[in-house]
């Protein structure tokens, strides 16, 4: 797995790039777009929007960007969007590192390939996940192993909602599941968005989303998150002990949200976008914005974002064969 360390050491890295003038990449377009593949108000949404307001008067793009979403699919449809956008420049993909890393585990048939249909731009937040209870769930229930307590006792109702059949927190459910020997039903949904609004109007036992999705619903009192999957507590729910602290390590994961360009866009107009996101990413409002939604923002080299989906593709393989879920299942 690639570590929030390995990110912190990459950014440093861009930091020295980043000396360089930006007018030296490219020409800058009158507006860029970026695709990506969840409903409005969730987390990638909100990664996509903070930039996308940065990008006007740079090098890159002399406008704001424009953001569409295209939810559906887990994210698929937006990659396929962007797979077939001329490969200029004009056009960004941002996506959870599942659409390009965990993916390929489960679809015998993508209609793209992670590796050949894109490059790399640069990474944009880090985020962890969150098992989430609602009102369905007792109030006495407070720590994962109350929940799975709770579940065996109520099987009827032992369900989880996730952002999208092969995301990273479906499998961070399942896990769980299969660790424990418990039966936890999975529901998919098109986003956080709507399984979080399920979660608290009592349709829907619980959630595992990125902890972001659930964080001012936790703070009002609406929900409650039980635990985070990150190496240590986040400092947006500092209160909340991380699936380590209550046994369950191998539920330890961050995933970051990253910027991809069409394959063959050339490598000085990938520069200059890698350039203009850091700097986007650089700014106390953009930084303080994500922090509302549990995100970090967090940038990268193009070498450092293509490592980690490559990483995080071989740490992901073994785990989608132990849960033994294919898109056939």
């Amino acid at each position: 797995m690639t570590t929030r360390r390995q990110i912190l050491q990459a950014t440093a890295a861009f930091g020295a790039a980043g000396a360089f003038p930006l007018a030296a990449f490219a020409q800058a377009f009158e507006q860029v777009r970026i695709i990506n593949g969840f409903p409005a108000g969730g987390t990638a949404d909100a990664t996509s929007r903070r930039v996308a307001e940065k990008m006007g008067g740079t090098p890159y793009s002399k406008n704001a960007a424009v953001v569409e979403n295209k939810p559906g699919a887990g994210g698929r449809i937006a990659c396929e969007v962007v797979k077939s956008a001329p490969p200029d420049g004009s056009t960004l993909l941002l996506t959870p590192y599942s659409c390009m890393s965990i993916y390929p585990h489960i679809y015998r048939t993508l209609p793209y390939d992670p590796f050949r249909d894109f490059v790399p731009v640069s990474i944009a937040a880090v985020m962890t996940h969150a098992l989430t209870v609602g009102p369905m769930v007792p109030a006495s229930v407070r720590t994962v192993r109350d929940y799975l307590a709770w579940a065996k006792a109520n099987p009827d109702k032992a369900n989880y909602g996730s952002p999208a059949a092969g995301s990273t927190p479906h499998f961070l459910g399942a896990l769980l599941g299969l660790s424990t020997n418990t039966d936890l039903k999975h529901v998919a949904y098109r986003g956080s968005a709507p399984a979080v609004a399920d979660m608290i109007g009592g349709n829907l036992a619980s959630t595992s989303t990125p902890t972001g999705d659930a964080l001012a619903n936790h703070r009002a009192g609406k929900v409650r998150i039980l635990a985070t999957s990150g190496a240590r507590r986040t400092p947006f729910t500092p209160d909340v002990p991380t699936y380590a602290e209550q046994g369950f390590a191998e539920l330890t994961t961050e995933e970051w949200f990253g910027f991809y360009a069409p394959a063959r866009t050339p490598a000085n107009v990938v520069a200059s976008a890698n350039a203009a996101i850091n700097q986007a990413l650089r700014e106390r409002t953009v930084i303080d914005s994500l922090a509302i939604m549990g995100l970090v923002a967090q940038g990268s080299t193009t070498a450092e974002m293509d490592k980690s989906q490559k990483d995080e593709h071989t740490r992901w393989g073994p785990l989608v064969k132990r849960v033994g879920f294919t898109a056939e299942s």
